[in-house]
């Protein structure tokens, strides 16, 4: 999970309505009116703190004629409120040991002197030592259209899609609307 997510997932709960919310889906679905009805609030009330909740997936929606019933999203909610505690955890647990000469040794067989990357890497470890490689390449807190993702990955390697897809997967970048953005290298499965 990406850092944004689980922030926007903490704001959307910083809110005693929206937990009140919860607490009452947790029972099952249930239609705004009831939930207006329930809280004491205004359905236009309900119906802000349902979009909160439902921008960040903790909200399911189920139509019956004209009448939407809302629950939770329970699976959304575990991984979420997870995601927090497993940050640190991940970089510890992903992190596979390299030593300085294993590393040098990776990029000197994988890359040409002139900086092309010759072949993917099927094994784990050295596929990450290849894309922590190719991740310093982009500037931290600098957000990057998926076009200028391209060209410079096409510096490295001509198949940019797959590069792209692995730098995602592997969480050292975070991809939202065709926009990028280098992770915190404590969220790198190799560092």
């Amino acid at each position: 999970m990406q850092l944004n997510k689980i922030v926007e997932f903490h704001k959307a709960l910083g809110d005693l309505t929206r937990v009140r919310i919860i607490a009452l889906l947790q029972k099952g679905e249930l239609h705004g009116q009831a939930i207006a009805g329930k809280l004491g609030l205004k359905p236009p009330t309900i119906t802000h703190h349902i979009t909160k909740l439902r921008d960040v997936g903790l909200i399911k929606e189920r139509r019956d004629k004209n009448t939407i019933y809302f629950s939770l999203n329970t699976k959304i909610l575990e991984s979420s409120a997870m995601a927090i505690l497993s940050l640190g955890e991940r970089s510890t647990n992903m992190e596979m040991s390299v030593s300085e000469e294993e590393r040098a040794s990776i990029l000197k067989n994988f890359f040409t002197a002139g900086g092309k990357l010759k072949t993917f890497p099927a094994q784990r470890k050295k596929k990450l030592v290849v894309l922590a490689h190719i991740a310093q390449k982009f500037e931290f807190g600098k957000i990057y259209p998926e076009k200028k993702v391209n060209e410079i990955l096409k510096e490295f390697h001509e198949d940019y899609a797959t590069l792209r897809r692995e730098l995602i997967m592997c969480q050292y970048m975070y991809r939202e609307n065709g926009e990028y953005e280098l992770n915190p290298p404590e969220l790198w499965w190799l560092r």
